[in-house]
């Protein structure tokens, strides 16, 4: 698919690369916000941007150091992030749009919610944690140990860093600032993730990179699990939470299963409830 606008604008400091795919105030249903992981970009959404696209405007967008927005010296942070995703919605013109975010970009999408509440219509995490103790250890080891420009040599991550910044330095230089990124994590508060506004979709593998209990943690924290409000069958619940078998890669490409859920839950469809008696 070709977006029908892209490029950069001036975002908190960055020269932010974007895209957009349909045309933004035409329609009633909310824009969906793509939001990638770590060390992605733009171009590793297309799966998910051409599910969505049919039925909904969607954007998509490089996060410092990603893809074709430039580093600068600001240091990486998950509220940075958010700030930047709020300041692209507005200078699209958009006052609320529905938001889904992958791993790290799950978390930045968490941040939005709470940052900026007024902006987020529908909030979906996909394989995303909370708080730093929600990944596994082996995640958290793998964070703290992993190496410089040598191990990602020769990569979509290299090769896409290099072609705004043709700088060895200056690529070592993002990778330990997404080190220290990866190690500091976040520390959203019970509080704060009940506080959200936003309905709120969570996705995960069975076997993913964040632990069960973390994600069946957070969908509890967004009012889920309630089976007396969901036999009363008024409405749509505040919360939803879907398990695949699969990893936390493995349920990146999962969107064929997922799009369907994922547009039901954004569109509001009440799910029909037979009687058995």
């Amino acid at each position: 698919m070709k977006p029908s606008r892209s490029g950069h604008l001036p975002i908190n400091g960055l020269s932010l690369y974007h895209e957009v795919y349909g045309e933004l105030g035409t329609s009633k249903t909310a824009p969906l916000l793509l939001i990638p992981g770590a060390h992605m970009a733009t171009d590793s959404m297309e799966p998910w941007v051409s599910a969505f696209a049919g039925t909904r405007t969607v954007i998509v967008f490089d996060q410092q150091g990603h893809g074709r927005t430039p580093d600068t010296s600001r240091e990486l942070s998950y509220p940075r992030f958010a700030d930047d995703a709020a300041a692209l919605l507005r200078a699209l013109t958009i006052e609320r749009a529905d938001v889904m975010g992958y791993s790290q970009g799950g978390g930045v999408a968490l941040q939005l919610a709470l940052r900026h509440p007024t902006l987020v219509n529908k909030l979906v995490t996909l394989s995303a944690a909370y708080r730093r103790d929600g990944w596994s250890p082996s995640v958290v080891a793998d964070v703290e140990d992993s190496g410089g420009a040598t191990q990602w040599a020769g990569t979509s991550v290299e090769n896409a860093f290099m072609a705004h910044t043709p700088d060895a330095t200056a690529f070592e230089a993002y990778l330990q600032k997404m080190r220290v990124f990866g190690h500091d994590e976040q520390n959203i508060s019970d509080a704060d993730m009940r506080s959200i506004s936003a309905k709120t979709m969570v996705i995960a593998g069975d076997t993913d990179d964040v632990k069960p209990e973390h994600t069946l943690a957070m969908f509890k924290l967004r009012s889920g699990g309630d089976a007396d409000a969901a036999m009363s069958r008024v409405g749509v619940p505040a919360a939803r939470l879907v398990i695949l078998p699969t990893t936390h890669v493995g349920i990146f490409w999962e969107s064929a299963i997922l799009v369907p859920m994922v547009s039901a839950f954004l569109d509001d469809v009440t799910q029909t409830v037979p009687d058995f008696f």
